[in-house]
């Protein structure tokens, strides 16, 4: 769809009616500076106070079940064979009213698995209509659905990693595709312009800050473990 190396997207691919589900698979491609950290990267989708900050159509974004038991998880996934599952659980979003379209929700699984190598895949399935009773109460609105969606993030250096982003949604309604392409090809720009600026702030930025808190705190556990575990 397009190719440019100078742009945040620098590739889009797209599968038409990809799996006979009436709507196409996107893929977009970037490259980052700045270290590999999946879990901020995560933020600008899971959490609505980071989503907010790229896609303007959000309205509501929760972890309504978040799974705390992660080892019985990572059992079920084959002792990691896909990885380390860091974060799993059943998420909700609900975007607004524009230009005529109605509010959308979604109800999605959605977890991240951490590879050695500091590769990370960030994804998420949609729930199938037996689980709607697990929607949150309030008035129910059109179900867009994401038949495929998944981030990678893989590292090419000690502060640069590349990203795919896969995506194949169902925007729910009446809209042909050739309409809601265009938008969520946008939308992802978005976001990818936004982690670039957050990924490559640099010394003194927000990311940076945050590594620094998670070194200061594993400091302090590992001392702590060397105070109980010395004999």
């Amino acid at each position: 769809m397009e190719a440019n190396s100078r742009r945040p997207v620098h590739k889009i691919d797209k599968i038409d009616n990809f799996q006979n589900l009436n709507s196409p698979m996107l893929r977009f491609r970037s490259t980052i500076n700045g270290p590999c950290v999946g879990e901020r990267f995560a933020n600008f989708i899971m959490t609505l106070e980071e989503r907010e900050k790229w896609d303007q159509s959000i309205a509501e974004v929760q972890e309504i079940y978040p799974i705390y038991d992660l080892d019985a998880a990572n059992i079920a996934m084959g002792f990691g064979k896909y990885g380390d599952c860091s974060r799993l659980g059943v998420g909700y979003c609900r975007t607004k009213p524009a230009f005529g379209v109605t509010s959308r929700e979604q109800l999605t699984l959605c977890g991240i698995q951490d590879f050695p190598d500091g590769s990370c895949m960030i994804w998420g399935t949609e729930m199938e209509e037996w689980h709607n009773h697990l929607l949150p109460d309030g008035e129910r609105h059109v179900r867009a659905k994401s038949h495929l969606f998944s981030t990678t993030l893989v590292p090419t250096g000690p502060d640069s990693f590349d990203a795919e982003y896969v995506l194949q949604l169902d925007i729910g309604g009446k809209m042909p595709t050739w309409i809601t392409t265009p938008v969520i090809c946008e939308s992802v720009k978005c976001l990818f312009s936004h982690a670039k600026s957050y990924f490559e702030e640099g010394e003194g930025g927000a990311l940076d800050k945050h590594i620094k808190e998670m070194e200061a705190q594993n400091d302090t556990f590992e001392n702590r473990n060397g105070i109980l575990f010395t004999p």
